[in-house]
């Protein structure tokens, strides 16, 4: 073998062995991207979880309204992603408690009873007003003392929260999207998807209660989203009981 088809030879095991290296690495860090992912949302490999639907006002059952569908859209993208399988059941049909399977939880209380279950016993400093009238205070929120009130088309808010059971180590988060229109729903879930690496860094596999607000729905969407504050500590702290109206005579 002359020294021209040995440079040759070399130069090929050498490329070759480049290459698996590259391949090794790639694999690695995408599998450890995936095992990240999989915490943060609880979803092992062929494992399963809940998708809570509500209703549309009004509507018959499992009429589901269009931004609503597309918020389950966004997760089930991120679920198949994780290599695990979902099950859309009504609100009104879960029965049981969480920890067991990851559960998405999407619509505010007035048409989701799943969705005021879990405010109620998770995030008792959470209030949303489920009255039409009035107008001006309809899907307000009030958090801590704090109030949001909507601004329809304009500014919207939406509370996002990832919520773990106390109890053993590989309990299943329940991820709230709670919005005060259908929009923020999608909003909610698709400003998860975006940043779900970016909540892992700074949460973990911990709980944590967001604030967003859709700004101008009317003609963006739900594609602007602002964060508007990491509301954890008085969304889980109970709100003070209305002082007792004063009966003196």
């Amino acid at each position: 073998m002359n020294d021209d088809v040995r440079n040759i030879v070399l130069g090929l095991v050498a490329t070759g062995i480049s290459a698996s290296l590259g391949w090794l690495a790639r694999t690695y860090l995408w599998r450890r991207r995936l095992r990240r992912k999989q915490a943060f949302f609880g979803l092992p490999d062929h494992s399963e979880s809940l998708l809570v639907v509500n209703r549309a006002s009004g509507g018959p059952e499992l009429t589901v309204k269009r931004h609503d569908v597309f918020a389950l859209l966004e997760l089930s993208a991120l679920i198949k992603d994780c290599h695990a399988r979902a099950q859309v059941v009504a609100h009104d049909a879960t029965q049981q408690g969480f920890g067991e399977r990851t559960e998405f939880c999407v619509g505010g209380p007035y048409s989701n009873r799943r969705m005021a279950a879990h405010l109620s016993s998770l995030l008792p400093g959470v209030w949303v007003n489920t009255e039409t009238e009035p107008v001006a205070d309809r899907g307000l929120f009030r958090i801590g003392g704090e109030e949001y009130r909507m601004e329809r088309g304009r500014s919207e808010y939406v509370v996002l929260a990832r919520l773990t059971a106390d109890g053993p180590e590989d309990s299943r988060p329940v991820f709230l999207f709670c919005g005060q229109r259908a929009v923020g729903n999608q909003a909610a879930t698709r400003y998860l998807a975006r940043h779900h690496e970016r909540l892992h860094r700074k949460y973990g596999a911990g709980s944590f209660v967001l604030l967003l607000k859709v700004v101008n729905s009317q003609a963006y969407g739900p594609d602007v989203v602002e964060l508007v504050a990491d509301v954890t500590r008085p969304a889980r702290t109970p709100l003070p009981e209305p002082a007792a109206a004063d009966t003196a005579t």
